[in-house]
């Protein structure tokens, strides 16, 4: 809890890839997350909740069960966490980073990775300690993996023609419409209903008119 509560996020993101516990509770029942965000260390909180280990990654290169195949490709793991693991979420930053890589802007790469990402958006909201934020992330991932593949498969101009749809701006004010269409549709197919994050995000959301 100390390197959070002093703002290092260097440490913080050290301690947690040699295996730091992030719902571990101190002696007035706060993990480390709460008691950053409490002295207002709000760098050190995005580090922990965007935290996400390798190895649960690596477990889906893997056949599991009756499966012949891994569900993800080892050469893909290490470009996906790279994006699942960045703290940026704009959906530019995101397709960029697929963009970058010729390994993941490929449709069959991203069929793979989309798929892996709901399974692991699944895990985190039926697991024990539920990860509501993580879960969201997942599939906020996935749905910007899918929309590139939309992309990929209709546009002669493939994923810089996703780019200016999401950068261009509405003639009036310059507004990036798209861009908030597709947040807010991403935000609307998240499957977990019943989700506090996604309650309050629509409650932020929903009076603001486009």
């Amino acid at each position: 809890i100390f390197p959070p509560n002093s703002g290092n996020k260097e440490i913080t993101w050290m301690m947690l890839e040699a295996g730091a516990e992030t719902d571990v509770v101190n002696s007035v029942g706060r993990t480390a997350a709460q008691m950053a965000a409490f002295v207002g260390q709000h760098d050190c909180v995005t580090v922990i909740n965007n935290f996400f280990p390798r190895e649960r990654l690596d477990y889906y290169t893997k056949p599991q069960g009756l499966d012949k195949e891994p569900k993800l490709p080892v050469k893909l793991a290490g470009p996906l966490h790279k994006i699942i693991t960045t703290t940026n979420m704009h959906p530019v930053k995101i397709v960029l980073l697929v963009k970058e890589n010729p390994l993941l802007a490929e449709v069959e790469a991203l069929q793979k990775c989309y798929r892996v990402l709901d399974l692991i958006c699944e895990k985190c909201m039926k697991q024990k300690d539920m990860n509501e934020v993580l879960a969201m992330k997942m599939h906020y991932i996935s749905c910007i993996f899918q929309k590139c593949i939309t992309f990929l498969n209709e546009r002669e101009d493939k994923l810089d023609g996703f780019i200016k749809s999401l950068l261009k701006g509405r003639d009036k004010d310059g507004f990036p419409v798209y861009q908030e269409k597709l947040i807010r549709e991403s935000i609307r197919k998240f499957p977990y209903c019943e989700a506090t994050l996604l309650q309050q995000l629509v409650r932020s959301i929903a009076p603001v008119e486009i």
